[in-house]
């Protein structure tokens, strides 16, 4: 093979790697704000929380089996971290922002900014600000994989296949099932479905705990690639918005496939011009705003 294509094929790998983190993180957002109108700012924060509570459970909790102590690993923090970190996302909407519905969403993003100071400041109190690896890869998924273009690490490509299949399951069950349309309906005409005896407050809550879990299930799966540290998502979510702003704010199908393609862009860039890797996707994001206000996939109001 070419060395140029194998570079690029390569580097595309990398960045498909990134973009179905950016895939997950901006379908969660985009679920929050297409549903509630929410602007979640702490988005990025609930993201390192759930990586926070994959290396607690690893480091803090288990069980004794015989003579030797059996850690919480990470396939129960693949389930426990985003049902803890969906719990905090509940209490949140519930006791914080349900007090801001019907005003502009520039209060909801000022509240869950606060909300992401007073995470980051917790952790960084507890674990100081430097990265802390995360011991806990399950032993099934360390090696290598032969692409025939490169070496490409099984963890790597797990997250990758994982996090596409949870993706799709996620817009099918919000767009093509009865749930879906009962989540919808609720957010458009919350009186007409009250009519039909569904507790609309309760289904809104459910709501923003699902896409804060989402959060945390994306912080399990980078755990193992990344440093956990306070501030792993404060750059993240700058680039969650710009993808969410390009697929069109509240698109669930715009977010996963932007996220994903923007991914593939930035890898495939750095091959070309470093450099603009870091830049690339606020240039698209102008572009497309210039074109398409409402993004590639947004409604035009």
């Amino acid at each position: 093979m070419d060395p140029m294509m194998r570079l690029i094929l390569a580097q595309g790998m990398l960045g498909l790697n990134n973009g179905v983190f950016y895939a997950m993180l901006s379908l969660g957002l985009a679920i929050i704000f297409g549903l509630l109108n929410v602007v979640n700012f702490a988005h990025g924060a609930l993201y390192m929380t759930g990586a926070f509570v994959a290396l607690i459970l690893y480091s803090y909790f288990g069980i004794w089996i015989g003579m030797s102590w059996l850690h919480i690993g990470f396939w129960p923090a693949l389930v426990l971290a985003p049902i803890i970190v969906g719990c905090f996302g509940m209490l949140m909407e519930r006791y914080m922002l349900r007090w801001l519905y019907g005003l502009d969403p520039i209060y909801s993003l000022l509240l869950t900014f606060g909300v992401t100071l007073v995470l980051q400041g917790l952790f960084i109190n507890f674990f100081n600000a430097s990265g802390t690896p995360y011991p806990g890869q399950p032993e099934s998924l360390r090696g290598v994989v032969n692409l025939g273009f490169m070496m490409f690490p099984k963890y790597r490509l797990f997250v990758i296949v994982f996090s596409i299949v949870v993706c799709l399951a996620v817009w099918f069950v919000i767009e093509r099932t009865r749930i879906g349309a009962m989540l919808r309906a609720g957010t458009e005409n919350p009186e007409l479905v009250k009519a039909f005896g569904i507790n609309v407050p309760l289904m809104i809550t459910l709501t923003f705990g699902f896409g804060s879990g989402l959060a945390g299930l994306a912080g399990v799966l980078a755990a193992p690639i990344y440093s956990v540290s306070p501030l792993m998502g404060a750059d993240l979510i700058i680039i969650i918005f710009a993808v969410v702003v390009i697929g069109g704010m509240g698109s669930i199908m715009g977010a996963v496939a932007t996220g994903i393609a923007l991914g593939l862009i930035e890898g495939v860039t750095k091959v070309f011009y470093a450099p603009a890797a870091n830049t690339v996707i606020f240039f698209l994001m102008v572009v497309v705003l210039l074109v398409r206000p409402a993004g590639l996939f947004g409604r035009t109001r």
